[in-house]
């Protein structure tokens, strides 16, 4: 089965940028032991860490498409960066996106496979 784990958190670029080796290094390690934990159960399809929200652009719903600087959604926490994992269950799933980095907001939804014909 295929997840898509989402990692949200709070000015991430702040974030690591203010931070010191140590707390950078406790990042890796996380990543690091996530990145493990998928292998052994299953594999990485796919990963990426996201620019800051200031640099996306969002195409609005409704006649014309609109598009606007920034992210959709009027939140404190913007998507940082995602996995797309296939592993066994969303059990397993949520067992290893807990170890991804605590100051992380993680969410894990299945992916849906859609056939067009």
């Amino acid at each position: 089965m295929r997840f898509l784990v989402l990692m949200a958190e709070e000015d991430h670029f702040a974030r690591w940028d203010a931070a010191d080796e140590a707390a950078r290094q406790a990042v890796v390690e996380c990543f690091t032991a996530f990145d493990a934990a998928v292998n052994e159960r299953g594999s990485i399809v796919a990963g990426e860490a996201l620019a800051p929200p200031s640099e996306a652009r969002t195409v609005q719903p409704g006649p014309g498409r609109a598009v606007t600087d920034g992210p959709y959604a009027e939140t404190v926490e913007q998507t940082g960066g995602f996995y797309l994992v296939d592993l066994p269950s969303h059990e397993v799933a949520v067992e290893v996106a807990a170890l991804l980095p605590p100051a992380y907001t993680v969410e894990v939804r299945p992916v849906v496979d859609v056939v067009f014909d």
